[in-house]
């Protein structure tokens, strides 16, 4: 069988990759418009990306309205104001909702139907050229087809999906992931982790998603606890920022799994920060999945040399608990220290697991997932 295999066009990384990735800036078109958030003003990133865009005598227009969990009320108002602006290309700056705003933006540029007609669908739009420069190590959307977005009215976070949502350029400078604070260095990280682990783990992986996904693990647990612990150090976020990228690139070929299908509906319903929901549930979803794939985790296990043990069982409970060790030494909260009702959780559980369910992701767990099965891991992460 043969697979398709897909990335952005271009990808310019490492130190100094915003001031070099300015030419191609140029053929992108003549006025910009960069979909942000007040986080990234306020640091003063913005003002780096544009004073390349003014070195290249590209004008623009910011949209810094972009939310932590954006949402179709957003997307509108910034497909507004892109063509109130007569801009013609689009600029991302930030973490995963700014960039995944800016793909939505880019699906109402393209026709009049709602978002939430996209849903189940294989989008197919032509947008106008999108690049997306990311903050953060973490959500790897600037590699993927896939854009999350909130639907205020039924309160379900949106899958969207579509080769042609891949970013023609993909700027990856770590010198934006240094400012970032612990917990989100952490909570991001973590997010990149699932990327790369449910990919290899899920049952459309393929053997390039594979070599990026195995790749992705082996950086995040050499440098993710540096980076938490030493925010500054520039070559563990040089390599946080690629097994961000490479964790994207896998899971853009091979989709996530049980996790992500089960975060979203915590999002949606809490408002508790993606890569964070993703930390909460990694621990009890992968104890659940590897009964269904334990020579999948064993491999992990060997690679990363947690284990030299042949009998796949034990290689695998082996890498579980060095992932239990990791999150640990991040801080990673627990539902009730983050603020999250015990009531209020318990009596959403049934609409979550059939939220879930519904995403699809579940599905591609190796492991058989039923939405009794969801339900019964909701409760047990509550804590």
């Amino acid at each position: 069988m043969a697979n398709t295999f897909l990335t952005p066009k271009t990808i310019v990384s490492g130190n100094n990759a915003l001031d070099d990735a300015g030419k191609l800036l140029n053929g992108f078109g003549k006025k910009a418009f960069v979909v942000t958030d007040a986080t990234m003003v306020k640091l003063g990133n913005a003002d780096l990306l544009l004073k390349v865009l003014d070195k290249q005598g590209i004008e623009y227009s910011v949209f810094p309205e972009v939310n932590f969990e954006p949402n179709d009320i957003i997307v509108k108002q910034g497909a507004e104001a892109y063509k109130t602006s007569e801009c013609d290309f689009l600029i991302a700056l930030g973490g995963g909702s700014p960039i995944d705003t800016a793909k939505a933006i880019s699906i109402l540029l393209a026709s009049d139907a709602p978002l939430a007609s996209y849903m189940g669908k294989l989008i197919d739009i032509k947008r106008p050229g999108l690049v997306a420069i990311p903050t953060t190590a973490g959500t790897g959307s600037e590699a993927t087809k896939f854009t999350i977005i909130n639907d205020t009215e039924t309160k379900v976070k949106m899958l969207l999906t579509g080769a042609c949502l891949i970013p023609d350029l993909a700027i990856i400078d770590p010198m934006f992931t240094i400012s970032a604070p612990k917990s989100v260095t952490a909570h991001t990280g973590i997010d990149a982790l699932c990327h790369a682990l449910e990919s290899y783990t899920s049952r459309k992986a393929q053997p390039l998603s594979d070599t990026f996904a195995l790749s992705a693990i082996k950086r995040i647990f050499g440098n993710l606890r540096t980076c938490y612990n030493e925010g500054s150090n520039t070559e563990a976020r040089i390599q946080m920022s690629l097994a961000a990228l490479e964790a994207g690139i896998s899971f853009n070929n091979s989709s996530v799994t049980i996790v992500h299908g089960m975060s979203r509906p915590m999002g949606a319903l809490f408002h508790v920060p993606h890569g964070l929901s993703n930390a909460m549930l990694l621990k009890e979803c992968m104890d659940f999945a590897v009964k269904g794939a334990y020579n999948r985790f064993a491999d992990v296990s060997r690679y990363l040399g947690f284990s030299d043990n042949a009998d796949d069982k034990a290689a695998a409970e082996t890498f579980l608990k060095e992932l239990s060790a990791l999150l640990n030494d991040l801080h990673v909260p627990t539902m009730s220290e983050y603020g999250i009702d015990r009531d209020e959780y318990f009596s959403n559980i049934d609409k979550m697991a059939h939220d879930a369910f519904a995403s699809g992701s579940p599905s591609n767990t190796i492991r058989e997932t039923s939405v009794d099965d969801m339900k019964e891991l909701y409760k047990q992460i509550y804590r």
